[in-house]
């Protein structure tokens, strides 16, 4: 596994955005009866809160889904979808803020499997709500620097997110070009440097 820094809750704490985009490369740790599992985060999103109509806290609606939110930044923010699938979000911001960012892919590391979307990064992790509102902290589940090389930078809207108004369109998707994204990267795609 690479070695690194361990990003603490200051990390966290700063504009969504800003969170979003420098977390591309960052390595995401699971610990697992004793085992470390981790890959090399290379697609995220960015949800910002109650304006956000495709987000949870959309309008400031607050529920047991999604309390963690609302809480301290670098804390994991986990949910359960269609019936089937655990999301990974991290948790920015100040309490009472409730934005995150979703962790949609990884590039695997040794012995991992597929990584190519929300639901298979948590499954491939073992990361399910047990430890949704748990710190981003070692031994259960952290990020580190260990000091990868920056790559180019791609800003798409977000995906799945239909039927959101001008939310639908906005670039909150960020992502390196890798074969293990969600989505292809389309052709009309906006580069920032």
């Amino acid at each position: 596994m690479p070695s690194g820094l361990v990003l603490n809750q200051e990390f966290f704490d700063r504009e969504t955005i800003e969170v979003a985009r420098d977390l591309l490369g960052k390595v995401l740790v699971r610990g697992v009866r004793g085992h470390e599992r981790w890959g090399r985060i290379v697609e995220v999103e960015a949800y910002m809160g109650p304006d956000d109509q495709a987000a949870h806290s959309f309008g400031g609606h607050r529920s047991p889904r999604n309390e963690s939110m609302f809480g301290h930044a670098g804390h994991a923010y986990v949910y359960f979808t269609y019936g089937m699938h655990h999301c990974l979000n991290f948790v920015t911001r100040e309490p009472g803020v409730p934005q995150a960012v979703l962790a949609r892919a990884l590039e695997p590391g040794p012995g991992v499997g597929r990584c190519s979307g929300p639901g298979l990064l948590c499954r491939a992790l073992e990361i399910d709500r047990n430890l949704n509102g748990e710190p981003l902290a070692p031994p259960n589940l952290y990020i580190i620097d260990d000091g990868e090389p920056p790559r180019r930078i791609y800003e798409t809207p977000r995906v799945g997110v239909h039927g959101t108004g001008d939310w639908e369109h906005k670039p909150l998707r960020f992502c390196w070009d890798s074969p293990h994204l969600s989505r292809p990267l389309p052709r009309a795609f906006r580069a920032v440097d």
